[in-house]
């Protein structure tokens, strides 16, 4: 029963928070994200706890690292330039 159990719920979670620890190793500045409250916006600082956003004109807020929920992408004017 412990063994069905494993692999139907246990197993599969690890490997989710496994997926997101690395995804929050590898944010950087400039990466567009999402919060898990559905805040967009762009880091601009980012530490071991905390990130800070600009999610408008003069408009920054702090978030707790692991509240990011994924990276959406870069700025759109870095998106296929080529010069």
């Amino acid at each position: 029963m412990f063994l069905v159990m494993y692999f139907l719920l246990i197993r599969p979670q690890q490997k989710r928070q496994r997926e997101h620890d690395a995804m929050l190793k590898a944010l950087e500045k400039g990466t567009i994200v999402r919060t898990n409250g559905g805040i967009r916006g762009e880091i601009v600082e980012i530490d071991d706890h905390e990130v800070t956003l600009k999610i408008a004109d003069k408009t920054k807020i702090n978030v707790l690292r692991s509240h990011i929920a994924g990276p959406i992408g870069t700025p759109a004017g870095d998106e296929g330039e080529s010069k």
